[in-house]
């Protein structure tokens, strides 16, 4: 009997933990699409993509707003680095897709990275090999300017 309800324990466990990476993995994406979103629209509909000194006091003023209401996930520097992103992978297409397999940090290594195809080429590495982060900045870092 023990040994039976050690083997039941052992599947459901698997099956826990299965799912929690299943929704961890959900998570991230999400929460990956909501940055682009958010950096892609601040910079086309509020600054219509230029950098006039009242475009900088807005991503000011909203991040106070933001991290007032939602916490310091939405600072200032937090905000420009969405706003990075969006110029950096034009597409969100593109981003759903890789934001499947990458985590935001994977994201944020590939920003600095200023060659498109560099970027692309790093990021597929990622997704094809697996990389996690600290394995992406070692490989890429001749690659940022």
């Amino acid at each position: 009997m023990e040994e039976t309800v050690n083997k039941l324990f052992q599947d459901i466990n698997h099956l826990i933990q299965e799912s929690k990476t299943k929704v961890a993995a959900v998570a991230n994406a999400e929460i990956t699409i909501l940055f682009w979103n958010i950096g892609n629209r601040i910079n086309e509909d509020v600054l219509g993509n230029a950098r006039a000194q009242y475009g900088k006091q807005i991503v000011v003023t909203l991040s106070r707003q933001l991290t007032a209401y939602y916490g310091n996930s939405y600072d200032e520097k937090k905000l420009r680095r969405m706003m990075q992103f969006a110029k950096s992978f034009l597409s969100l297409e593109n981003v759903v897709t890789l934001s499947r397999q990458l985590s935001w940090s994977h994201f944020v290594a590939l920003i600095p990275v200023k060659d498109d195809v560099a970027r692309d080429f790093y990021a597929e590495l990622c997704r094809y090999e697996k990389w996690n982060v600290r394995t992406l900045r070692k490989k890429n870092k001749w690659h940022v300017v």
